[in-house]
């Protein structure tokens, strides 16, 4: 296997800048990679205000539609059809951002998000509020491929997983932001009509400043609109590294070509290695969800509410401080991601997850024995959950999705692993508050940390290490895995 171990690297591997260290690229070095992964990841804010937004406004919708403070099932529905949606977006928006590009796809997002908060905003029953919610999920669907995706691609690959990961803070921002903005309306009339209908603010500003943005530079020249892609290169790279990534960015035309162009859904499961590279991750994206995330973000004021904290107030000021350790849980995943690595980072909070889950389980076990004592280690449990979640387990599957996948499977296979993600999103909201019913809220973190277990064995076992990897590398990492050749697969990795 001697594809990686050129006697002249690529540019973005290792040994490329261990030869040429004054070309590397540090974080802060260049403002137009910095400004275009902000406008970008506005996408991943929208995710975020959804989910957060909606677990406050849903203690004043109850107030105002009795029959949904009547069914669990309408509650439930509320939240998660936003999810049911994004399910769709996600699944068209891989073929999206290969037939049209990463920028006319956030532009559509936009589109349909504002559209959705407006009816939301303006709903007259639970069931016109339900079909905004779809219209909202369908815009953050797109969204969530389209984003990684593009600052992947404008993307050093030194860098690269700090970059993506903004996307993440991003998402967690707005959760942060929707709770501060479920604070401030408490006490308006039309309270959670204000809270749905202010999302659609940064749909509108991301609109207008990706106006003025351009196209991905390696989906432009995958298009053969080199002089555009080289345009952008320019602002991005100094000279001499710009050469070598034109070359490599030929090289990989040339094997597109021959490829004969994007590929369909059965080519994903016809070849062993993409099959291999897909499953580590949609695997990831399924257990980011079934570990209990937007549990959490959804219902925390609602799970405050059970621990034995009746106030609205109190419950949501409580969750807004959940929300900011998952806001500096992933700044912290920002530093580390391209330092530790994604996969011990993985490894690392998966561990601590399955710890807080113990503890979240246990105290609503014995919350009737002591009630003000559990109702706060319930807090702490909370608190701890997202602060072991969120530089890990939130960061990775994110990154780790925009960088594994072959370019002309980027597009396809970041759609599916996105719907995966939304699907078990789906399954996870729409049932937890059912089961936390039906077998008591200590069981059902109970079987979360179980997940978790095998989340932490899943990993372990399938998931590679990525970091400081060229596109070219991860590509042959696969190919060698499908090959049976672990011994040179984890060599490769630890190089």
């Amino acid at each position: 296997m001697t594809v990686i171990v050129h006697s002249s690297p690529g540019p973005g591997s290792s040994g490329y800048l261990e030869m040429y260290p004054e070309r590397k690229v540090s974080f802060f070095k260049n403002p137009y990679i910095l400004g275009l992964t902000a406008v970008s990841s506005i996408g991943g804010l929208l995710f975020g205000y959804d989910t957060g937004v909606i677990s406050g406004a849903l203690l004043y919708i109850k107030d105002d539609f009795e029959v949904v403070r009547d069914s669990n099932f309408l509650q439930e529905t509320i939240v998660s059809m936003a999810v049911a949606g994004a399910i769709i977006g996600a699944a068209g928006g891989g073929w999206i951002n290969d037939a049209y590009g990463r920028k006319k796809a956030t532009l559509l997002a936009d589109i349909i998000f504002v559209l959705g908060s407006i009816v939301m905003a303006a709903a007259p029953d639970p069931y016109v509020l339900i079909s905004g919610r779809l219209l909202v999920g369908l815009g953050v669907g797109v969204a969530s491929v389209t984003a990684p995706v593009y600052i992947a691609e404008l993307s050093p690959s030194e860098i690269r997983g700090g970059l993506v990961s903004t996307n993440v803070l991003m998402i967690t921002g707005g959760q942060f932001l929707s709770y501060l903005i479920n604070l401030a309306f408490t006490k308006v009339p039309g309270t959670w009509r204000w809270m749905l209908g202010v999302s659609g603010v940064p749909a509108v500003v991301q609109f207008s400043l990706m106006l003025f943005l351009p196209e991905s530079p390696r989906w432009l020249f995958m298009k053969d609109r080199k002089t555009e892609s080289i345009d952008v290169l320019t602002k991005i790279y100094d000279f001499d590294r710009l050469e070598d990534e034109v070359a490599a960015l030929t090289d990989q035309l040339e094997q597109e070509q021959q490829k004969k162009g994007n590929k369909g859904l059965w080519d994903v499961f016809k070849s062993k290695e993409i099959r291999l590279a897909f499953l580590a991750g949609g695997g990831l994206q399924a257990f980011q969800q079934f570990t209990g995330i937007n549990t959490v973000m959804y219902y925390s004021p609602t799970i405050v509410q059970m621990a034995g904290f009746h106030s609205k107030e109190l419950a949501l000021l409580l969750s807004l401080i959940v929300a900011a350790m998952n806001a500096s849980g992933t700044i912290l995943g920002i530093y580390l991601i391209d330092h530790a690595g994604r996969k011990k980072l993985t490894l690392y909070s998966l561990g601590g997850v399955i710890a807080s889950l113990i503890i979240l389980s246990v105290s609503f076990f014995n919350q009737s024995s002591s009630h003000d004592l559990y109702g706060w280690v319930a807090v702490i449990g909370l608190v701890l959950y997202i602060g072991f979640f969120s530089p890990g387990m939130g960061t990775v599957p994110w990154t780790v999705n925009s960088e594994i996948y072959p370019e002309e499977y980027r597009g396809i296979c970041g759609g599916m692993s996105a719907t995966v993600n939304w699907v078990s999103n789906l399954i996870v909201a729409q049932s937890f508050l059912s089961v936390a019913g039906a077998a008591g809220t200590g069981p059902t973190f109970m079987i979360l940390a179980v997940i978790a277990l095998l989340a932490f064995l899943f990993v372990f076992i399938y998931v590679p290490e990525t970091k400081g990897m060229s596109f070219d590398e991860v590509e042959q990492l696969w190919k060698q895995r499908a090959r049976g050749n672990n011994h040179e697969t984890e060599s490769l990795i630890h190089h």
